[in-house]
């Protein structure tokens, strides 16, 4: 059903991935790279590929060196960052790259689905437990133009859509953002609409770049005032 392609040196982790794809993802198949290199040498061969898996502790590309490259050289492929790492900046900076999801390697088998499931009918996947992290704030913050666009666009959001923001943050589809709001599907998707206009959103993810860089506690604690 899917063609998929994974980077990574590991070859025990590429041999997990591959039986729960095949025990998973029916009819879908999983091809294996062990480097930037081979992963790319793949991708020229084979323009059928519907998602690429990209570990970013590779031997010839470290971080997101490998994402930055493999946008540029294919910006048809979708790319999903498959790491140990979980920092959240990391994960937002990844995104903000053009990923289009960010799963940690340690993702319990049926999440891992969900997750591979979500991006593959075109949706964005965040790792919900790290996008809950709060964002890191320095202690003596320096104010900068684009910090203060940022506050002065999300102090325009209602409670209701902070909330509903705070939940694309954490890497909620809009059904998951419903149940977890109580409210309809499309009552969300009207929301997710207000915030990208007052935001000044050119999309989801940038909207999600914006949040991730606030706290949106603080904001949603002075609507409650």
């Amino acid at each position: 059903m899917y063609s998929l392609l994974v980077a990574d040196d590991h070859p025990l982790f590429r041999d997990a991935l591959k039986t729960v794809i095949s025990g998973g993802l029916a009819g879908s198949q999983l091809a294996e790279a062990e480097s930037l290199a081979d992963a790319m040498t793949w991708v020229e061969k084979n323009a059928e590929l519907d998602l690429l898996l990209l570990d970013l502790s590779l031997p010839d590309a470290e971080g997101l060196e490998g994402l930055t490259r493999l946008r540029e050289a294919f910006p048809w492929l979708p790319v999903a960052i498959i790491s140990a790492h979980q920092e959240r900046q990391l994960v937002l900076d990844a995104i903000t790259l053009g990923a289009v999801g960010y799963i940690p390697k340690s993702t319990p088998r049926e999440a891992l689905l969900a997750a591979l499931t979500q991006i593959l009918e075109g949706q964005l996947y965040l790792p919900p437990d790290v996008m809950r992290r709060p964002a890191p704030r320095a202690l003596s913050p320096l104010p900068t133009a684009n910090t203060a666009t940022n506050s002065e666009r999300l102090a325009r959001l209602t409670e209701k859509q902070l909330a509903v923001l705070g939940c694309m943050a954490k890497g909620m589809s809009n059904k998951h953002i419903a149940r977890e709001l109580l409210i309809a599907e499309t009552t969300v998707k009207t929301h997710v609409s207000a915030i990208l206009r007052k935001l000044n959103a050119t999309s989801r993810v940038h909207a999600i770049v914006i949040a991730g860089e606030e706290d949106l506690r603080f904001y949603r604690a002075n609507r409650a005032h």
